[in-house]
């Protein structure tokens, strides 16, 4: 499972032009899944970027974690996460998990977030998205349950 996290001073999402979730100062997670994926991933993830410390402290230090801010979070689904670009042009997504297990393990990592942080709002699942942000800093960090699961 792989996130991409952007602080943002605000994000929205919209589909077919309306807009489905939006977020205030916190969190912008892009969120995609591999075949493979379990909970466990999903799991990591979520208790890594809830505590991780990207928001600055009365010094200017990023010293601070979402929970730590009472920040926001806006998760949405992007399996283009998983493209495959060694060879040609045209990246393929073989890697990404099927349609139903991936929306499984977002709906989940959604629910995970949701019992850590104040308000946590999605995109549309599948749909065609058109994503707005802010990004504050900015601060991008990509990070991959992988890379997680080896720390142990």
């Amino acid at each position: 499972m792989k996130a991409v996290i952007q602080r943002v001073s605000h994000a929205s999402v919209a589909v077919d032009g309306e807009i489905v979730g939006a977020c205030g100062a916190g969190l912008m997670i892009l969120l995609g899944v591999a075949e493979g994926d379990t909970e466990v991933d999903a799991e990591l993830l979520c208790r890594k970027i809830v505590q991780l410390r990207i928001f600055c402290d009365e010094e200017g230090k990023m010293n601070r974690s979402l929970r730590d801010v009472d920040g926001e979070m806006l998760v949405i689904s992007q399996f283009t996460l998983m493209a495959n670009y060694r060879h040609g042009n045209r990246p393929d997504f073989m890697a990404s998990a099927k349609p139903a297990e991936a929306e499984r393990l977002y709906e989940y990592f959604k629910k995970l977030a949701s019992a850590e942080i104040r308000r946590v709002e999605s995109g549309v699942f599948g749909a065609h998205m058109k994503v707005e942000l802010l990004n504050d800093g900015p601060v991008t960090i990509v990070m991959d349950s992988e890379v997680l699961k080896k720390k142990k």
